[in-house]
């Protein structure tokens, strides 16, 4: 009498597993959990019920900084995240471009700046000023010849308040900053302005220092914004 396919199939689970019985009495080993695995495997096999493995969900598609959608036509994308306590530097990124970050080593201890043609996009220049044990002149001085629309990227790293001055705080309020009058030590500042802004500006985050909510002993959270900026038409004359 022939067997047909299904009672051939369980005859050959049978004949394995008493084999995988026999070698795990001869050589050791817990069997009892592998055997069930076979016959479970099988058995599904065999009644159609095994489920295919499904797909995994693709992966949000990600655009210029890492922003979760693109940015209208003349427009800049851009990214910027405040340093974390003081030992992870800030970055900016600004176009899918890295501004300023610990990689290309060109951000320090206070205040992370950088300059954009608010027209091109292009980048101006990048400083970083030590608002703990630097001088603030450096910045005044930096911040006092903006040209109009020139936009300014701002992220703190450890201590970006300890040296600001009366006249710092007002040449970012003039860019367009509602936070930095109330800045203080340690506190977490990330900000992004522009010369001749007529209003408040929308891109600005501050974390403030306290021992009751600080993320990391003695400092706040790092924190990170992004979004879009319209770029200005040129300047007339």
């Amino acid at each position: 009498m022939r067997l047909t396919a299904p009672l051939r199939g369980v005859v050959v689970v049978l004949l394995v597993g008493f084999t995988w019985l026999l070698a795990s009495a001869l050589f050791g080993g817990d069997s009892s959990l592998s055997v069930r695995n076979i016959f479970t495997e099988n058995l599904l096999i065999f009644s159609g019920t095994k489920e295919e493995p499904t797909q995994s969900e693709p992966r949000p598609r990600k655009y210029k900084c890492g922003l979760s959608a693109p940015c209208p036509p003349k427009h800049l994308a851009f990214r910027l995240v405040s340093g974390a306590a003081n030992v992870i530097g800030p970055k900016i990124c600004l176009e899918d471009k890295m501004l300023m970050s610990s990689v290309k080593n060109n951000v320090g201890r206070g205040l992370n700046i950088a300059l954009v043609n608010g027209v091109t996009g292009e980048l101006l220049e990048t400083r970083a000023f030590d608002m703990w044990a630097g001088d603030v002149s450096d910045l005044l001085k930096f911040l006092r010849p903006l040209h109009e629309g020139t936009l300014v990227f701002v992220a703190s790293f450890d201590d970006a308040a300890t040296k600001l001055n009366d006249e710092s705080r007002r040449l970012f309020e003039e860019l367009g900053s509602t936070a930095v009058k109330e800045l203080a030590f340690r506190d977490s500042w990330v900000f992004v302005g522009a010369k001749g802004i007529e209003n408040k500006s929308p891109f600005e985050q501050r974390m403030k220092n306290s021992k009751s909510s600080n993320k990391y002993e003695g400092w706040p959270e790092s924190l990170e914004m992004d979004g879009c900026i319209p770029l200005r038409p040129p300047l007339e004359g």
